[in-house]
Formats: C-alpha cells, structure tokens, sequence
C-alpha cells in the first residue's frame, strides 16, 4: 500500500494537468497512516503548507491539532490530504478546472487508504466528497450541515461523511473555536 502511495506521490510532483503547477513550490500529497480510519480533507494547501509540501502545518494545522487533542487522537494515526496539491494564487479558492483535475489523485487516495470516515474540512471539501459518495441531494453550506453525520452503504461496506468547519475559520474568528470542538465531539462519538 505504501509503495501504491508513493506512485501517486511521484505523479502529483511531475503534474501538469492544470497550471497550478506553475508557482508552486511543492506539491501538498497528504500524510498520516495509510490504515487510518479517519481521513480528512481539505481543500487546498495554504502558504505554509506549499513552503513545506506538509498539510496543515500553518496556523490551521495548529488548530487543527488542537482540536484533535480534545478528542484524544494523534495526528499520525488519520490521513490528511486536500483535494487540489497545489497552492492556488494567494489562497484563492479552488477553480472547478482545477478540482475535476486534481481530484483523481485524492480518488485513488480515498480508494488506497479505505477510511471509515472521511470529514470534509469546508464547502469544496464537503460539495466534493458528498457529490461522490451519492448524497449531491442532501448537500447544503456548511453552516447548515457541519457536524452532522451522512452515512452511506455500498455492496462492500460503508462510509461515513462529517462536514467540518475548516480550521482557518478559528484564526479569523476566535468565537468559533468552541463549536469546532463540539462538532469534533460528534466525530469522538462515532468512534466510541
């Protein structure tokens, strides 16, 4: 599986499917344990996180660990990823070009690591990833869905969805920080 990992690794840093590619400086692949059973997805690197090729590792990331540390689970035992690799210009959001051509890589990525929960950190998070487990119907903003738990059942098993608010929305407004917790008290509940 790792080795399987280490492919995509290899093509995302040789991508050219959109132009994203251009000024980056590295590509953000994900990281964690490819046997997590909690698979988190954002939706593209920041500033920090292109400087480093790491996934949360600015001001976002510390939150994100935070909020983590609540809940009682370390960071290497989830898989982090986003589903552009490449920093948009000065953090803009993701263009649907660049999503239907990067979200391949994290499509394999889901398929590799098998999560039994995906939680989708913001709206181009959540739209994606509801749109591909079938459950387009019960998308809506994030404000009106964030911590709720969609669950969906396949031939082979089943997933479960959580939107999340995005970490960042703590740095720009402190008051938020108490419902990201209890919405990662949801997520604590579903592994209890």
């Amino acid at each position: 599986m790792k080795g399987v990992l280490k492919k995509i690794e290899e093509e995302i840093l040789y991508c050219r499917k959109c132009n994203l590619w251009r000024e980056r400086k590295n590509p953000v692949v994900g990281e964690g344990s490819w046997e997590a059973k909690i698979m988190f997805v954002g939706e593209a690197p920041g500033a920090n996180e292109d400087e480093k090729g790491t996934p949360f590792c600015g001001a976002a990331g510390k939150i994100l660990d935070e909020l983590l540390n609540t809940i009682g689970i370390k960071r290497e035992e989830i898989y982090i990823t986003n589903i552009l690799k490449c920093r948009p210009p000065q953090n803009r959001n993701p263009k649907e070009e660049e999503i239907i051509a990067c979200s391949p890589y994290l499509d394999r990525q889901i398929e590799i690591i098998k999560p039994e929960i995906i939680c989708c950190l913001g709206n181009f998070s959540t739209f994606y990833i509801m749109k591909k487990f079938g459950l387009k119907g019960k998308i809506q903003g994030i404000s009106r869905i964030h911590g709720k738990i969609f669950e969906e059942s396949f031939l082979f098993g089943s997933i479960k969805i959580v939107p999340l608010y995005h970490p960042a929305v703590a740095t720009y407004n402190v008051n938020m920080k108490p419902l990201l917790k209890k919405d990662f008290e949801v997520l604590k509940s579903i592994l209890e």
